[in-house]
């Protein structure tokens, strides 16, 4: 028996909103500890969670987020309460700051070897660029909408502070 391909799915901006959380980190200091509390209560992403269930009838789901690690249990929690498929849940390294653009294709690197990558779906431009760039078919999620200030906020926290 061979193993499916994989897809890769992202979870900030693609099946989750994090909108109502961003005001955490909007300004200074910013409170990273209430930014990742308040996990639990991310709405959900009606088109991603419906992409990652077709997704996951054809390939073998792993779910690649920039969430540090100490939030994998209100993570996969969420994920379940949601009714997104199974599939491996791989998070940032606990201290790893770097841009989003960087940690996420070494992360898939990892999962690549000896695995063909079907598809990469990301909510941030940069992170599907690095991704196209690494030779990976990609899925740019547009359809959380951004205010101007949840836009920037949300692209800081990815690439310029490195923390989802």
């Amino acid at each position: 028996m061979t193993e499916r391909p994989l897809a890769i799915v992202d979870i900030d901006g693609v099946v989750a909103d994090v909108r109502h959380r961003l005001h955490h980190v909007r300004g200074r200091p910013k409170d990273w500890d209430a930014f990742f509390a308040a996990i639990p209560d991310d709405p959900p992403l009606a088109d991603g969670i419906a992409l990652a269930r077709e997704l996951a009838a054809v390939y073998d789901l792993v779910y690649v987020t920039g969430r540090p690690e100490q939030t994998r249990g209100d993570t996969q929690r969420w994920l379940d309460r949601h009714g997104l498929p199974p599939g491996r849940l791989v998070m940032r390294r606990a201290r790893d700051r770097r841009p989003a653009r960087l940690a996420k294709p070494e992360l898939v690197r990892a999962l690549a070897k000896g695995r063909q990558v079907a598809l990469v779906v990301d909510d941030d431009a940069e992170v599907c660029a690095a991704m196209r760039g690494a030779g990976w078919p990609v899925r740019h999620a547009d359809w959380m909408a951004e205010d101007a200030a949840s836009g920037v906020t949300l692209r800081a926290a990815q690439e310029g502070q490195g923390r989802t």
